[in-house]
């Protein structure tokens, strides 16, 4: 039993606590967020180095009539377990359980939802001017990491904050190290702020003399104040010149400091930044000595931290088939390079970044200048594969095609997470891309159905002349193909395949479900005598449309993807049958009309048929 957490229902119990009863909350937070996180994975790391500037927010402020606005809100999770939803943090993720993100329909304290990156700003300024039109007293807080500043909105948001005089503050969460290592200016300008020779020389002059103990701590907060004048000199003016106040940087993960700077800018006015250093992970040696696998590492044990991994045999994910090729890829041409938005480990590219670094490119969390970088270096004469989760590309849109596409370039994305993701839920569902981008003109949409059809497609990707060449295939592993033996060959663009033969119907897939289809045919033909023709489509754009006209004159269809039913496959069949007024009954199983929720992979294609039972059901319907 804890000392104080068990008490905390919601941020007005903090009020009473003084600085040692706030550090003790503090740990005894962090060990509930390890014992539920132990069993019922989520992010770790980051929500461990935030606790304090968490508690210290709720401490000092007014909270839900102050607003906090969180930046992708992974670092979220003291924030929902001191807001009424402690019991309820046990099932986060789970279906039927709350979010692992901040979410307006959850709770009061959640003033803007947010799964993607460097949101917050822009929705804490429109927070800001919305209070004081309706003439309501509200303080308003964005809490962004510095890997969120190297997004473009991050900045348009301070652009246009800095120059007005609304009253907010942007506490700029600084842990060198966003999911992989931080890089670019920005990275570089915020550590040369913290590692600035004067301050850091009175720093370690000052710690020397003092020693351990109460003085110390006083020294501390005295040094603290100073920190500004001394790094300004080599750091704060950027946010200066911008409009912005600056203040810190200070120790994001000493309670003290937080509460009592906080308390502080409480009273001042207008737009200002407070610069707080953070280790991510904080707390707990595994996850502080490994903050790359630590963001999200699975289930552990929470004694010492090692981590329980599922057992998968000799299966590869998509992602590490991606790597792999790449890189063979790479080795055989020259001109290959590799482009990722600060997803090098999560998508494969790392094995690229270690033995070419020269031709690996991490971006940052920066999705459009990713696109339009990469053509860029399609226009000089290389072959970039761009790697994109595939809900992340649609914040790219605009450049795949005024970038690419109408200048057909030769550019392959690769869409990451495509379809169902499971536990993130429906900011992180890749439910949007076919429907999206069959939409324009000169673009391939390749969906591989397993292993070795991605290793094939990224070979035709690479040989195709024009562009955008764009691959989507699904988180998780893949079905045990044998793909490390198949030779880097091309397969036939807009080529689709029958996998079974049958006259009485017919099942069009588009991704890893052939499977499944092959499943609900068979139980079709015991339990009707009729048989069902099963196609792999392998291509929404340019779509097959023999293979189209083929399955029409059997006079059913059922399309299955794991993307939106509305615009993709089911959308590119029906439109094939209008156009050439085909009499065919047609019904679409996929991702409905509708934001799915957050649960297991396996929960949520149940849940929208993508299995044998549920295609079944839909070849079976009139």
């Amino acid at each position: 039993m804890s000392k104080y957490l068990d008490n905390i229902d919601s941020p007005a119990d903090l009020k009473g606590l003084n600085t040692e009863e706030l550090r003790t909350l503090c740990a005894e937070i962090r060990e509930y967020m390890l014992e539920c996180c132990a069993t019922n994975p989520g992010h770790v790391g980051s929500s461990l180095g935030a606790v304090e500037l968490i508690v210290g927010i709720h401490k000092v402020y007014d909270t839900p009539n102050d607003k906090v606005v969180f930046d992708v809100s992974h670092q979220t999770y003291a924030h929902k377990i001191i807001t009424g939803r402690r019991e309820a943090f046990r099932d986060k993720r789970k279906k039927g359980g709350i979010s692992g993100f901040t979410r307006r329909d959850e709770s009061i304290y959640d003033s803007f939802g947010a799964g993607h990156s460097s949101t917050s700003i822009s929705a804490a300024i429109g927070l800001a001017r919305a209070a004081r039109m309706l003439g309501r007293d509200e303080k308003v807080i964005a809490l962004i990491g510095d890997g969120a500043l190297t997004g473009g909105m991050a900045y348009e948001g301070l652009n246009n904050a800095g120059g007005s005089d609304t009253d907010i503050l942007i506490i700029l969460n600084d842990n060198n190290i966003s999911i992989d290592r931080n890089i670019g200016s920005m990275h570089d300008y915020l550590l040369r702020i913290t590692t600035n020779p004067g301050y850091n020389r009175l720093k370690e002059k000052v710690w020397d003399t003092v020693g351990e103990g109460k003085f110390r701590r006083w020294i501390q907060r005295i040094v603290g104040r100073m920190k500004s004048n001394i790094v300004s000199k080599s750091g704060g003016d950027l946010f200066q010149a911008m409009g912005f106040r600056y203040f810190g940087p200070i120790d994001g993960n000493d309670i003290a400091q937080v509460t009592d700077t906080l308390e502080k800018l409480r009273k001042i006015k207008g737009p200002k930044i407070l610069h707080a250093i953070t280790t991510k992970g904080k707390g707990f040696a595994p996850a502080e000595e490994d903050q790359t696998t630590w963001h999200a590492p699975g289930a552990f044990d929470p004694a010492t931290g090692k981590r329980i991994k599922a057992s998968h045999g000799d299966l590869s994910r998509y992602q590490d088939v991606f790597g792999e090729v790449l890189l063979e890829l790479a080795r055989k041409d020259e001109r290959v390079v590799g482009v990722t938005p600060a997803m090098a480990s999560g998508c494969g590219m790392n094995l690229l970044a270690r033995e070419m670094p020269e031709r690996f490119f991490d971006v940052g969390i920066a999705e459009e200048h990713a696109v339009t970088f990469s053509a860029g270096l399609a226009a000089g004469g290389m072959r970039p594969f761009c790697n994109i989760y595939s809900s992340f590309s649609q914040r790219a849109y605009d450049q795949i095609i005024h970038d690419i596409a109408l200048q057909k370039l030769p550019v392959v994305l690769c869409f990451d997470r495509a379809g169902l993701v499971g536990e993130d839920g429906a900011t992180h569902h890749g439910c949007f891309d076919l429907a999206a981008y069959r939409s324009i003109p000169d673009t391939v949409v390749a969906v591989p159905s397993d292993e070795t059809l991605l290793k094939q497609m990224m070979v035709s990707g690479l040989k195709a002349e024009n562009g955008p060449y764009i691959i989507r295939y699904p988180r998780g592993y893949g079905k045990g193909a044998a793909w490390r033996e198949v030779p880097l060959d091309p397969i036939e663009t807009g080529k689709a395949v029958k996998v079974l033969d049958g006259s009485d119907a017919a099942i069009l897939v588009a991704g890893p479900f052939l499977d499944e289809a092959i499943k609900a045919s068979e139980r079709y033909e015991k339990e009707s005598g009729r048989k069902a023709a099963v196609y792999d489509m392998r291509f929404i754009k340019p779509i097959d449309e023999a293979a189209l006209a083929e399955a029409a004159a059997t006079g059913r269809i059922v399309t299955v993807e794991d993307g939106s039913i509305k615009g993709g496959l089911f959308g590119a069949v029906t439109e094939f049958l209008a156009q050439n007024r085909l009499n065919c009954t047609t019904s679409g199983v996929g991702i409905p009309d509708r934001f799915v929720e957050h649960a297991t992979q396996g929960e949520l294609r149940h849940e929208c048929g993508l299995d044998a039972d549920g295609i079944y059901e839909a070849l079976s319907k009139n």
